[in-house]
């Protein structure tokens, strides 16, 4: 059939199986918004109050599907206002599709109104980007996105399609959708070499990330921990990969992880790794990070392997499959006095735990987790509030924990919480501070547009909290810029965007809030009043080794 750019865009947007997409319209992106009106049967488009919340957006809805997320934006300014939200999945390797609109092919290099070279600008930070120059290339290019962004190592893929071919009128055929790259095992002798390693261990221990969600190998590791009889922990992007509560999980590990499973990682004698980079924030200070451990690394992406830490194996492949190969040559091994150990340092983390009365962060974060359902999903933004909700919440299932882990990405909150509500057709949760949420709170107009029954949790100490805490411990109490002194009153805001709220000083408050949020199916903002000297511990001195480890404040 013979359609236009425009539409030829839309339908193979829905022949992907895209059924939801985030996006802003503008001037050279009109045309596909017109196609997105006809179509709005079969694609829902969801209005955001600016590009950069709808990226954030979409990749919320991402992380909690699998499936890839779409955002869609004018030329000019609005590509350009993506590009801290494709950077936000670039480093957190979420699948997502950006498309953007752009001035005729006629018009390129001229500086033309709202011209800008967007597949320069983000060229840095997606796995490819593509400039559509003819309407016959549209659909295979949308096609190649969408499998180059699920395949593999997933990340973001951005399309810049000119105005004139969202014009252009050519033949259309519908076709499957398009399919990742087969995943596919690391080599035998690699496999065979890891399996060696790990039946010699005394003291091994099981660490994974966000691969490991992305290729749904938890029933794999658990397996392979139950066979070594190991201790797991995870990063920060590895939470909600396996149930909070299970026996041998020690909790997030690094520079805000729990004491336990960061002293159990430094006194392992070997390391499996699945699925997780090891990023600074992990190791602090490479020369004596877990000195005494042999590391295994097994992930689908060969760059990371040995990347910043030397690993005696590296096994390049897709994280379930590889474990389903080694497994058969892993010996069962029962290491009591290992977990002996282990469980000594579980001691020592509950001696130091925050048990304090009043409303605490950790209290306020237990006080949540009362209220949340198995499926509800959680987005933090960034900053004291996300380390003491990495710390303290409890998940049942996988992709269920939303929250910029590589970027670290203030004002991502309140967009992916918008687009994970869509994602899992539940209500979610956003924790945020005051700081965060400043830079996002504009997607309100969004949340009550749509009736998002997302419950906000700001937990304002009227400080940029994280950066004041470092400004405490290294920068001689030097407080430059980051006492807030705002006035904003959070529920009379959350009232002039149509929604509702109330403020807390108590747990009994909070708790009697978040009951009142939860029952509510419109957006509600908590305002919950948290000290401004309140640290989140334990922490890692930056540079620091887990020999110079803060567990309470005086350390």
């Amino acid at each position: 059939m013979l359609l236009s750019g425009a539409d030829i865009l839309v339908n193979t947007l829905i022949e992907q199986g895209c059924d939801t997409v985030f996006g802003y319209p503008g001037g050279q992106i009109l045309n596909v918004y017109d196609s997105l009106y006809t179509h709005q049967d079969q694609i829902t488009h969801v209005l955001t109050a600016h590009e950069q919340g709808a990226a954030h957006a979409a990749d919320g809805y991402a992380r909690t599907t699998g499936k890839v997320g779409v955002v869609i934006s004018t030329s000019g300014p609005g590509a350009t206002n993506l590009v801290t939200g494709i950077a936000t999945a670039y480093l957190d390797s979420i699948p997502l599709v950006a498309i953007c609109g752009n001035v005729p092919t006629t018009q390129i290099g001229s500086d033309s109104f709202q011209e800008i070279d967007i597949t320069g600008v983000t060229l840095p930070i997606t796995k490819h980007n593509y400039f559509v120059g003819s309407v016959e290339q549209l659909a295979d290019t949308v096609r190649e996105a969408f499998a180059l962004a699920k395949s593999g190592r997933p990340g973001p893929v951005l399309i810049d399609v000119p105005k004139d071919v969202q014009v252009a009128m050519c033949a259309y055929e519908p076709k499957p959708p398009a399919q990742a790259d087969a995943p596919c095992a690391a080599k035998q002798l690699r496999i065979e070499q890891a399996a060696a390693h790990i039946n010699a261990a005394k003291r091994p221990y099981v660490y994974f990330g966000g691969g490991l969600i992305t290729a749904g190998a938890q029933e794999e590791m658990l397996a392979l921990a139950e066979k070594i009889d190991a201790p797991i922990g995870c990063s920060l992007m590895g939470l909600s990969g396996i149930p909070t509560d299970h026996p041998r999980f020690l909790g997030m590990q690094g520079m805000h992880g729990h004491y336990a499973s960061s002293m159990a990682m430094h006194h392992a004698d070997l390391i499996v790794s699945l699925g997780v980079r090891f990023n600074d924030r992990v190791t602090g200070n490479r020369a004596k990070f877990a000195t005494n451990a042999k590391i295994i690394h097994i992930d689908v992406d060969g760059s990371e392997l040995s990347k910043t830490v030397n690993a005696v194996c590296g096994l390049r492949g897709d994280v379930k499959q590889t474990l389903e190969k080694l497994l058969p040559f892993i010996e069962e091994n029962k290491k009591a006095e290992w977990n002996q150990t282990v469980q000594k340092f579980v001691e020592e983390e509950r001696e130091v735990l925050d048990n304090r009365p009043g409303l605490t962060p950790r209290r306020a974060i237990l006080t949540l987790n009362q209220h949340l359902g198995e499926n509800t999903a959680v987005a933090t933004d960034v900053g004291q509030h996300q380390m003491w909700a990495a710390q303290s919440l409890n998940f049942k299932k996988p992709r269920r924990f939303v929250s910029s882990g590589g970027l670290g990405t203030m004002g991502f909150g309140l967009g992916a919480a918008i687009g994970a509500a869509f994602g899992t057709k539940e209500r979610s949760v956003l924790i945020t501070g005051d700081g965060s949420f400043g830079m996002c709170l504009n997607e309100l107009a969004t949340a009550v547009s749509y009736r998002v029954p997302v419950v906000i949790l700001i937990m304002n100490n009227g400080v940029l909290g994280m950066v004041r805490q470092w400004q405490t411990l290294f920068y001689n109490q030097h407080y430059s810029n980051t006492v807030l002194n705002r006035k904003t009153d959070f529920v009379a805001l959350a009232r002039a965007f149509g929604a509702d709220g109330e403020s807390v000083s108590t747990v009994e408050a909070l708790d009697t809030a978040l009951a009142h949020a939860f029952a509510s199916d419109m957006p509600y903002i908590i305002d919950c009043a948290i000290d401004k000297d309140e640290f989140v511990l334990p922490m890692l001195p930056p540079g620091g080794s887990m020999d110079d480890i803060i567990v309470k404040v005086g350390d």
